[in-house]
C-alpha cells in the first residue's frame, strides 16, 4: 500500500529556478520511463490526486514522462516565465502559460521534493469549451531539440477532433508524446494519423546515433486485443511494444471501458491502450501498471504505465 508522507507542497506550488544540469544520470544507468493520460483538471479532486501523483514520481524518479489530457484553463491567469520551473517552450508555439497548466504545477511540486526537470508543453484543442487540452513530455536531462505537430486531417483548435503531438530530444534521443484517435472514426480515422506520425518519426530515426533511441509513448485509443486495427497497424510499422519485450509485466490493462470514448466499447474488466513503443528493439527489464489504486493511488481515469530498461539498452 502507498504510504503518504508528509508534503507541504500544494498543487499550485510553481515558484522556482531552472537548475541547468542532468542530474548526474549515467549513459548505461538502466532508463525509467513513464507515460500517463492525466485526465488532469477534469479530473474530481484535480489538486489533490496531482499532489499523490508528484509523490509516486518523488518515488519512482522516472528519467521520462509523457503526459496526454495536460490541461490548463483557457480563462487562467498567465504564468511568469521566471515562475516556470523547467519550462522549455516548444518549437512552433508562442502561447503563454496559465498558473494551473498541468506541468506547470506538477514541475512545481517535484521541485519542492528537490527534483528537477525539463519539460516542453503544446496544447491541442479547446477541451469542454474551457481547457486547453495538450501534451507534456518531462526529462531528467538537458533539452537539446524540442518539437511538434498536428496529426489530424483537422488543424482547428475548436475541433475536438484536433490531434497533435509532442517531442524532445535529449542526449538519449527522441521522446513523444501522443493522443490518437478512433480506428472507426470515419472523419478522422486512426490509420491515417498514424500515417502522419510514422513518416514523421522515420525522419528523426535517420538523425539518432546507435546509443539514440526513439521513443513514443501515449493513449493510444486502440486495444492490444483487437486484431486488424490500431494496434496491429503500429507493430507492423517496425515500432515494439515495451511490455511484450519485457522481461517481468504485469497484465497491463490500463482503462476501463467506462472512459469518455469507450462507453459503448470494450467491456468493464480492461483494456490496455497506453503504451510506451521503440523504434526497433531495445532491452526491456520490467512494464508495469502505476496507479490503478494497488500499485500507488489511482490519480486519473486511466492508468499509468511504467518500464525499466536494462542496462546499456539504448539504441
Amino acid at each position: 500500500e502507498f504510504a503518504v508522507f508528509k508534503c507541504e507542497a500544494t498543487a499550485n506550488s510553481v515558484t522556482g529556478h531552472v537548475r541547468v544540469n542532468s542530474n548526474n544520470l549515467g549513459d548505461d544507468r538502466e532508463m525509467k520511463i513513464l507515460t500517463l493520460n492525466a485526465h488532469s483538471l477534469v479530473e474530481p479532486d484535480y489538486e489533490k490526486k496531482l499532489a499523490l501523483f508528484a509523490q509516486v514520481v518523488w518515488r519512482e524518479k522516472p528519467d521520462i514522462m509523457a503526459f496526454q489530457e495536460a490541461s490548463q484553463s483557457l480563462a487562467g491567469s498567465p504564468l511568469p516565465d521566471e515562475e516556470a520551473v523547467g519550462y522549455q517552450p516548444v518549437a512552433g508555439y508562442e502561447g503563454r502559460l496559465h498558473r494551473d497548466n498541468y506541468g506547470a504545477n506538477l514541475a512545481g511540486l517535484l521541485k519542492n521534493f528537490g527534483l528537477d526537470y525539463f519539460w516542453t508543453w503544446v496544447p491541442a484543442k479547446l477541451g469542454y469549451d474551457i481547457y486547453e487540452e495538450g501534451l507534456a513530455i518531462f526529462t531528467r536531462k538537458p533539452v537539446m531539440e524540442t518539437d511538434q505537430f498536428t496529426i489530424s486531417a483537422v488543424d482547428d483548435y475548436h475541433n475536438w477532433k484536433t490531434r497533435k503531438i509532442v517531442g524532445l530530444r535529449n542526449e538519449d534521443g527522441w521522446f513523444y508524446s501522443v493522443h490518437m484517435g478512433w480506428w472507426k472514426d470515419e472523419e478522422e480515422p486512426f490509420s491515417a494519423q498514424w500515417k502522419c506520425v510514422a513518416e514523421r518519426l522515420a525522419r528523426k530515426k535517420n538523425q539518432l546515433t546507435e546509443r539514440q533511441g526513439l521513443w513514443l509513448m501515449g493513449d493510444f485509443n486502440s486495444p492490444a486485443s483487437v486484431r486488424g486495427e490500431g494496434y496491429d497497424l503500429v507493430c507492423e510499422s517496425g515500432w515494439s511494444d515495451t511490455y511484450l519485450l519485457a522481461k517481468h509485466r504485469d497484465k497491463g490493462s490500463t482503462a476501463s471501458g467506462g472512459i469518455d470514448g469507450w462507453k459503448d466499447g470494450e467491456s468493464e474488466s480492461g483494456m490496455r491502450i497506453d503504451y510506451i513503443w521503440h523504434a526497433g528493439e531495445v532491452s526491456i527489464a520490467s512494464s508495469q501498471v502505476i496507479c490503478d489504486g494497488k500499485k500507488y493511488p489511482q490519480v486519473s481515469d486511466h492508468c499509468g504505465v511504467m518500464i525499466e530498461t536494462e542496462s546499456g539498452a539504448q539504441g
